[in-house]
């Protein structure tokens, strides 16, 4: 689909025109909000951080561009790991379109992570010989494995096996559902102490994964604002080579 093609969801909402004085006073008055919000937003990263970790005792090996790689070899020469649980199934041609929007976002950030003792890593169920070719085709540079031949995903309940879309029940996003796909999106994050010992700190998904993409933080700024459709917000995106 060309850009041009793409006809706009709406129009921007008639705004009140009003005189520079008026408008600085409205513009205060949001700015008194955003700082109450950015308050709340830094208390709530704080409580994050004091959240319990739980011990991994069982022992995931994935497949990588280096070989065979353990849980605890993700984390390179760091203390911190984020993986981001991608929607790639091991019979899919190529990755979810939605998690491509926000994997697009990944490399820039990749940059400085290091840098406060972070490592990334996108994780699938995907061989790995169908996670490269993909990945070379967005031309990213994230590091990206497979968790085909272990219970990764499953364990973090981002994949889901037949018998679950049978009894068309699973446990997502920290209660049960309706079974919606075999493949569904996450972020999950895992601390390396001194002694190698692994331990996971948090996970989160579905709208919990807003934070990580960027051109969402610009369309909001927007008079239009991100213009999706709220029965299927990401249903305008497409991978970026398909725009």
């Amino acid at each position: 689909m060309k850009l041009q093609e793409m006809e706009p969801r709406t129009r921007a909402k008639q705004r009140e025109i009003v005189s520079e004085a008026e408008w600085l006073i409205a513009r205060k008055d949001l700015l008194t909000r955003e700082k109450e919000f950015t308050r709340q937003r830094d208390a709530l990263s704080a409580a994050r951080r004091q959240l319990p970790m739980v011990k991994i005792d069982k022992d995931y090996v994935f497949d990588g561009p280096e070989g065979k790689e353990t849980l605890a070899d993700l984390f390179g020469g760091c203390s911190q790991l984020i993986v981001y649980h991608f929607m790639f199934g091991p019979d899919w041609e190529e990755g979810c379109k939605s998690c491509s929007y926000l994997a697009d976002h990944f490399d820039g950030a990749n940059w400085h992570l290091p840098h406060r003792d972070v490592s990334f890593v996108a994780i699938s169920r995907a061989p790995l010989s169908k996670l490269e070719s993909y990945k070379k085709r967005m031309g990213w540079r994230f590091k990206w494995v497979s968790s085909q031949r272990n219970d990764f995903n499953f364990d973090y309940h981002v994949s889901f096996t037949k018998e679950d879309e049978k009894k068309n029940k699973v446990y997502y996003n920290y209660e049960g559902g309706e079974f919606i796909n075999d493949e569904l999106p996450g972020l999950s994050v895992f601390y390396k102490d001194e002694n190698g010992d692994v331990f996971h700190t948090y996970s989160t998904y579905a709208r919990g994964l807003d934070s990580l993409v960027g051109a969402y933080n610009f369309l909001d700024l927007v008079p239009k604002g991100r213009d999706e459709n709220p029965d299927s917000t990401m249903d305008w995106v497409r991978r970026h080579d398909q725009y």
